[in-house]
């Protein structure tokens, strides 16, 4: 008998500890199963989570196994282990390798979801992470910061992961370079998919940042990776460490650029850039600081301005401290090609001796580039482009050699740096435009200039060494059977991309709460249609998903609100998408027509409204701290009758409430006070800066209890345009007062007793550094 109760209960230990599968791996169902395992382990073992839901699971995966018996730490079948709640994985050790996990429905509560540390001194060396996935695991308020995967150590790696949808405050993937124990790391960062990181409206948005502003060397390797909408901020990749490589990455439309912002010696090889007409945000590779090559990289469609540009070389500060602008110096910027790009060279940017009355003179860029060659590159345009270079300040510091324009016929002799030609060339696909082989002799004229040997090979990589041309692109033959396989970037078991589904139309009366109801029960992308006349509506209605709301005849259904007092009709949620077409709203005085929620607006809200009427509120719309609206546009509508109209002025720090906000052909009536107040508070240029568009509205009888004098407050947002609108019998001083040193504009407004509108153009922010 008691031999009996022995095998028990040596079955139930074997059982409770994980279940052997060999005498390699354990399978564990539960984070103590884990913890032991991982306390356990030895070179060689193999601990393997079963499939399902971990919630709540904070996993501090310390081991030392070697280079030839890894331990290492699997799904049971890759892509089926989720990983939920108040989660993170954290690495410390030797030899480490993680694959097969999915982030999802959760965020971290602490400093990093994948961390090549645990705790304040256990750093992981030569360790992987690979196959893994992260996906909208960010924190409930994007005011909240944190970073997604934090490397230390030296020799580290993540390849094959899909990472996308960080909407908080914090770089995405951060490479530490505080201590000896964390330079010349060597990190390997390659074949992940950066799937797409959305608007952020502040600063602090990156989606790689590498090291700290101390320029220490890195020689991290940042290849073979596909950038999509990275749109957090101005920049995508923040350089900020010595010697690293970035080679044979694409970045598909997004918006900020590749940027080497406190590195020297930069390697930028080999890289796809691709933009459109649909963004003129859309950036390519800026230039700060000494001895970067820029190599054999094509952009197409690359439309940004100022910090966005294809190429932007920057201006200098003088004496720079460590964390601002160092001069360029002995940069080398060769073989590259720029099809149908908006001004694709500029040189000095930054350049702001003007702004000396309103920023400290450790702000003023004065330094233009010096010892840097520019030499055969290829600019080509399908329609002509009036100025494809932009001098800032001075490009006397800068040798360019053998570099050739097509500007669709339209010869450019500005700075006598470029050399027109009629290039024979080809258009291999929707992006990818090469000059064909047995043409273009005069693209054999190559500058060989110091230490230009070293370029080997092309974007595609054939050889230069026996025939070399100029531009990106060597070989016809080998660029035309190029295509982008996404499935070679990320997990083999996840796919990026999204199956789209026809709408579903519900037609809702206004039997009492069925158009909530139905709004509740809808999916994502659904048609709600309105059939009846008038709808009461007694409680908000809650907008967490893509819904449109349609009247189902030409007559504008109303909607009369009789909700408790502070109140919105739609409260707007994280990833609600509101479209209004072809109604009346009707509020009274304690109420809001649009608000999003007070707090843990973990992501972009979207409002889309269409020939509608918005009545009688004390509120049109106001921002809550923290809350961020990628998209307001609104079109053919009345906004009358209201105490306050659109306040987007929550946030500090250089944050801001809204993207992209556009008001056309709307009719602002006898709104009192805020009728637009747009508001960005602090300065800096890592961001948008905020998109105001009004065009051919009318304001009247607006202002009256408008104390600043101000009809429309844009203060520190960075783009305004103001354009064929009337503003008539408005009681106030000023209808805007613009940025004129920033992209503010106005034209063709018709103003009639209501004050005028001024430019400043220098206007004194708080910087945030």
């Amino acid at each position: 008998m008691k031999n009996c109760l022995s095998i028990v209960f040596i079955a139930f230990l074997l059982y409770s500890c994980g279940k052997e599968l060999n005498t390699e791996g354990i399978l564990v169902t539960n984070i103590n199963e884990l913890n032991n395992a991982i306390n356990k382990a030895t070179p060689g073992r193999e601990i393997i989570l079963a499939n399902g839901i971990w919630t709540d699971v904070q996993i501090k995966f310390f081991g030392k196994g070697t280079k030839e018996a890894p331990i290492k730490l699997r799904a049971e079948t890759p892509g089926e282990v989720f990983i939920e709640g108040q989660s993170f994985l954290h690495l410390g050790g030797e030899n480490l390798i993680v694959s097969g996990l999915y982030f999802r429905n959760g965020y971290t509560p602490s400093s990093g979801i994948i961390r090549y540390k645990i705790g304040l001194d256990s750093v992981a060396n030569n360790s992987r992470v690979t196959e893994c996935v992260i996906e909208d695991f960010t924190q409930p308020s994007r005011l909240i910061s944190d970073r997604w995967i934090e490397f230390y150590g030296k020799h580290n790696q993540m390849d094959h992961c899909y990472i996308a949808g960080k909407s908080n405050d914090g770089n995405t993937l951060m490479v530490w370079h505080t201590g000896n124990e964390n330079t010349n790391n060597h990190h390997q960062i390659v074949h992940n998919y950066f799937g797409p990181r959305p608007r952020k409206g502040g600063p602090r948005g990156e989606t790689v940042r590498i090291g700290n502003p101390q320029m220490t060397p890195g020689y991290v390797n940042v290849s073979n990776n596909f950038f999509e909408a990275c749109n957090g901020e101005v920049e995508i990749v923040s350089d900020k460490a010595d010697f690293n490589i970035f080679r044979n990455n694409i970045f598909y439309k997004c918006e900020g650029s590749l940027v080497l912002r406190h590195a020297n010696y930069g390697t930028v090889d080999g890289n796809i850039f691709i933009g459109d007409d649909d963004s003129d945000f859309y950036g390519g590779i800026r230039l700060v600081n000494t001895g970067h090559w820029i190599t054999n990289n094509y952009f197409y469609k690359i439309r940004g301005e100022a910090f966005r540009t294809p190429l932007a070389v920057m201006n200098g500060i003088p004496n720079s401290i460590s964390n601002r602008y160092k001069q360029v110096t002995d940069a080398v910027i060769a073989y590259n090609t720029w099809v149908d790009c908006k001004s694709p060279w500029q040189i000095g940017i930054g350049q702001n001796r003007a702004s000396s009355d309103v920023l400290p003179a450790s702000e003023i860029r004065s330094l233009p580039p010096i010892r840097t060659t520019i030499a055969n590159n290829l600019i080509y345009n399908t329609a002509a482009d009036p100025s494809p270079i932009v001098d800032h300040d001075s490009i006397n510091g800068i040798l360019f050699k053998n570099n050739i324009i097509d500007n669709n016929g339209v010869k450019y002799s500005k700075f006598r740096v470029l050399n027109n030609e009629n290039i024979k060339m080809k258009q291999v696909n929707e992006w990818l435009f090469v000059p064909e082989n047995n043409e273009n002799d005069f693209l054999k004229e190559t500058y060989k200039g110091y230490d230009f040997g070293s370029i080997k090979t092309d974007l595609f990589g054939d050889s230069r060494l026996e025939k070399n041309r100029i531009g990106a692109i060597n070989k016809f033959e080998t660029a035309k059977k190029f295509v982008i396989d996404k499935k070679k970037y990320g997990p083999e078991w996840f796919t990026t991309e999204k199956i789209e589904k026809e709408p579903t139309i519900y037609k809702v009366t206004s039997k009492k709460g069925e158009l909530n109801k139905m709004i509740n029960q809808a999916n994502s992308g659904d048609i709600i249609e309105l059939v009846d006349e008038i709808y009461h509506v007694t409680t908000s209605i809650k907008i967490d998903k893509d819904i449109t709301l349609k009247s189902i005849g030409e007559n504008k259904t109303q909607l009369l609100f009789e909700g408790q007092e502070n109140t919105p009709v739609f409260e707007m949620n994280p990833k609600g998408v509101i479209h209004l077409d072809n109604i009346s709203i009707k509020g009274q005085k304690h109420h809001m027509a649009f608000a999003p929620l007070e707090k843990n607006m973990s992501s972009a809200y979207k409002l889309f409204v269409d020939n509608c009427v918005i009545d009688g509120f004390d509120i049109v719309l106001i921002a809550s701290k923290g809350s961020f609206a990628d998209t307001i546009t609104v079109n053919n509508t009345s906004i009358q009758n209201c105490e306050n109209g659109i306040i987007l002025a929550a946030d500090e720090k250089g944050d801001y409430n809204a993207e992209m906000v556009t008001f056309n052909q709307c009719d602002f009536f006898n709104i009192n006070k805020d009728v637009i107040n747009f508001y960005r508070g602090g300065y800096d240029e890592s961001t948008i800066g905020g998109v105001l568009t009004l065009s051919n509205n009318n304001f009247s009888s607006c202002g009256s209890k408008e104390e600043s004098g101000l009809l429309i407050k844009t203060r520190g947002i960075i783009n305004v345009n103001i354009k064929d609108n009337t503003f008539k019998n408005n009681p106030i001083k000023l209808v805007a007062l613009l940025w004129g040193a920033k992209n503010n504009h106005h034209s063709n407004n018709t103003i009639i007793q209501s004050g005028y509108i001024k430019v400043e153009e220098q206007q004194k922010l708080d910087l945030l550094y």
